[in-house]
């Protein structure tokens, strides 16, 4: 199937947006509460896990009506209009505007941290109808298993697209000052807003798509049915390997930024990160071409083997084998490199298995499975893990009198040993079923 020049650009505007709008949320919203609020490990997990669960709750009910009603275009456009409303909101979240309302510093910092899992929450449910359940849907819609691949490769690099265009943009702002928040947020979401818009004139709503006879009910529960399971057992068992997968990511996603800025002291952590970024989002557009032409088995282990060795380098370098300066800056970009290009290619290899095994005109009531598999379990058991292993991690006292923790490099080892596992466990299964061939 040939798509049109249409179809590329609105791929890669409305993944490009949404994934700016999410890397925010999962990599900067931590920032934002820690900085502003002295938010714990604690606080941070519980902020993760919650907008895990609102994320898997929305795409399993709005994944369903996407099915249900046909309209994969205008849950998208609505949902990324709505999605940038909630992000502005954002700008309101200040310590200022809380401590002038609820008087001491202490109690600014409380409710602050409430505000933003709680709107955390609203926002997610508005990004997660447009971008998870209908944006997701349409993806599966427009494409084949002859360019599933190479759109999912795309689909792949843009978190790390997003990534280069949030640390370009943030170099400019001191995020230890409410007011450069206040404009982050108001940008980001009159981006998200005005793409809602836009879409409006570019997406073309795809032709498979239709009205579903089934029940709405029926519709949401119809992935949970085990006649259905048994009857898709290779897409199940690619989502429980991509469980696995994004709990390995989520033991130190969370917290990656602040390892860089504070434990590291790389004030310059955006030009160490972003020649990584921008060879890594080379690596997976090239990786989601392989996956095409060699299929899920032959590529899922390399992928997950660069995730594995750059969770080695980030763990030995300076934690293990002391060095600074640029004998310590070289080994974190390397292992930067190899774990993001890892990532993404994985994420485009396990991307184009689940679209593949996905049956054909039922792609909306599916993605509440994908996100569960991808954001509520990783997002829960992932955090978790990290908040445990950096349960006794070294604090620092801030200018206000608070304390801040320090994340330490035994994330990457957990995170590592959680690959390893998945390795060894699809090592063991691919060499069993070419056996059997």
């Amino acid at each position: 199937m040939k798509k049109s020049r249409k179809f590329w650009l609105s791929l890669v505007i409305f993944s490009l947006t949404g994934q700016i709008a999410w890397v925010v949320e999962n990599m900067y919203f931590n920032v934002f509460i820690y900085k502003m609020f002295a938010a714990s490990a604690a606080d941070i997990s519980v902020m993760v896990g919650a907008s895990a669960t609102a994320a898997t709750v929305t795409t399993v009910l709005m994944g369903a009506l996407s099915d249900r009603i046909g309209k994969r275009k205008v849950m998208m456009c609505f949902g990324y209009i709505a999605w940038g409303i909630s992000i502005l909101a954002f700008a309101f979240i200040r310590a200022d505007i809380i401590g002038a309302v609820f008087g001491s510093a202490v109690n600014a910092a409380s409710v602050g941290i409430s505000l933003v899992i709680i709107m955390d929450c609203v926002m997610t449910f508005f990004g997660s109808t447009a971008n998870d359940a209908a944006f997701n849907a349409w993806l599966t819609d427009s494409t084949d298993d002859t360019n599933r691949g190479a759109a999912e490769g795309i689909n792949s690099m843009m978190p790390l697209i997003s990534i280069l265009v949030v640390f370009g943009g943030f170099m400019s702002f001191d995020l230890d000052r409410a007011e450069s928040w206040t404009v982050i947020y108001s940008i980001i979401g009159g981006a998200v807003l005005a793409i809602g818009v836009l879409g409006f004139f570019i997406i073309d709503e795809p032709p498979l798509s239709r009205a579903d006879s089934l029940g709405y009910f029926a519709t949401i529960l119809y992935g949970f049915r085990p006649d259905v399971i048994k009857k898709n057992a290779r897409l199940y068992l690619a989502l429980v390997g991509f469980v696995v997968f994004n709990i390995a990511i989520q033991i130190y996603m969370p917290y990656l930024i602040i390892y860089y800025e504070k434990t590291l002291e790389m004030a310059d952590y955006v030009l160490i990160m972003a020649p990584a970024i921008i060879v890594a989002a080379v690596v997976t557009a090239f990786y989601g071409r392989l996956t095409d032409k060699y299929g899920f088995e032959r590529t899922v282990l390399p992928a997950l083997g660069m995730l594995f060795a750059g969770f080695l380098l980030l763990w030995l370098v300076p934690a293990v084998i002391n060095a600074e300066g640029l004998a310590m800056r070289v080994p974190v970009f390397i292992g930067s490199l190899l774990m993001m290009s890892g990532y993404l290619s994985g994420m485009a290899v396990f991307g184009t298995k689940i679209r593949n095994e996905t049956p054909e005109n039922r792609a909306g009531r599916f993605q509440g499975l994908r996100i569960i598999s991808q954001v509520l379990v990783p997002g829960i058991v992932g955090p978790a893990i990290g908040a445990w292993v950096l349960r006794d991690a070294p604090k620092v006292v801030n200018g206000d009198g608070t304390e801040s923790f320090l994340p330490s490099a035994d994330i990457f080892l957990a995170a590592l040993i959680v690959t390893a596992l998945l390795m060894a466990v699809l090592g063991v299964y691919l060499g069993a079923k070419r056996k059997t061939r």
